[in-house]
C-alpha cells in the first residue's frame, strides 16, 4: 500500500516569519495545524523536514543530529533569503531542542521550545518510541507481522541514539547562551520525556523575557491534543508581546 508522506511547506503572510520544527520521528505535519493559524493571524511560517523522516523507517538509520541540523539551519537560510529579516523559532520536542540550539547560533526574535526533552529517560525509552514508529509504518504500508519482524532487524544498534544523548546535553549545558525572549510549553501528560525538563530550560535560559505555561490536558505531541487552541492562542499572544519593526 503506497502511504502519502508529509512534505515540508511555506505558508506566506506577513513580514513577521517563523520557523517551525518538527520532532524525532514525526513530520512537518506535526505543526502544520499550527502554521495555518499562524498563517491567518499574518505570520510567515516555514517548516523543514528532516532527512530520514516521513520516509521509511530504514531512513532513520542512515540519518542522525547532525544532519537533522542542518535541516534546519537550511530552513532558517531559506527564510532569510526570501527576504524576512526577523525570524522567531518554534519547535516541537527534538525541534525544541534545535529552537534553542538555533537561537545560541544565528539572530532569532523569539524561541519556543515545546515538550522538549532537557534529557531523556533512557535510551530505551528512545529505541521504544523509535520501534513504535517503524512498526506503525510497516502496518499501514500493508506488511504482514512476519515481514514486519524480519525487518525490524535494520534498527539494532542504532548509533543515532547516542548522538542524540550529545545534542541533547550540549544544548542543556549551553542554555545560559540563550537570550531570546523564550516561552517554555510543556504538557502535564508528557509521557515521553520527564516534564521537569521545562523547568529546567525555563530557569537556565538566560533570556530577560520567558515564561512557562503548562498545559494540564496534553500530552507530547501537544500542537494536535486536545488543547491545540489554547496553545495556538498563547503562542499568538507571546508573538504579538515582541517588539517587532514591522
Amino acid at each position: 500500500m503506497k502511504i502519502t508522506l508529509p512534505k515540508p511547506f511555506f505558508f506566506e503572510a506577513g513580514k513577521r516569519a517563523v520557523l517551525l520544527l518538527h520532532g524525532f520521528t514525526g513530520s512537518s505535519a506535526d505543526v502544520r495545524i499550527l502554521g495555518r493559524y499562524l498563517q491567518k493571524q499574518g505570520y510567515t511560517s516555514l517548516a523543514p523536514q528532516y532527512k530520514g523522516h516521513a520516509a521509511p523507517p530504514e531512513e532513520l538509520t542512515k540519518t542522525g543530529p547532525a544532519d537533522w541540523w542542518q535541516d534546519v539551519l537550511d530552513g532558517y537560510e531559506e527564510l532569510v533569503a526570501k527576504g524576512y529579516e526577523e525570524i522567531a523559532v518554534c519547535g516541537l520536542s527534538l525541534g525544541g531542542v534545535m529552537s534553542l540550539k538555533l537561537s545560541m547560533n544565528r539572530p532569532v526574535k523569539a524561541v519556543i521550545p515545546m515538550c522538549a526533552p532537557a534529557y531523556i529517560k533512557s535510551e530505551d525509552v528512545m529505541y521504544a518510541g523509535v520501534t513504535e514508529y517503524a512498526i506503525e509504518f510497516k502496518k499501514r504500508e500493508g506488511k504482514s507481522p512476519e515481514q514486519i519482524e524480519q525487518e525490524m532487524a535494520a534498527f539494532e544498534p542504532m548509533p543515532t541514539l547516542k548522538d542524540l544523548q550529545a545534542l541533547l546535553k550540549d544544548t542543556r549545558d549551553s542554555l545560559e547562551d540563550v537570550y531570546a525572549p523564550t516561552l517554555v510549553v510543556q504538557a502535564r501528560n508528557d509521557h515521553m520525556i520527564n516534564t521537569d525538563s521545562a523547568n529546567i530550560i525555563h530557569d537556565g535560559v538566560s533570556a530577560f523575557q520567558k515564561e512557562l505555561i503548562w498545559y494540564e490536558n496534553s500530552g507530547h505531541v501537544i500542537t494536535l491534543d486536545k488543547e491545540k487552541d489554547k496553545l495556538h492562542g498563547d503562542i499568538h499572544d507571546f508573538l504579538e508581546s515582541l517588539n517587532w519593526s514591522n
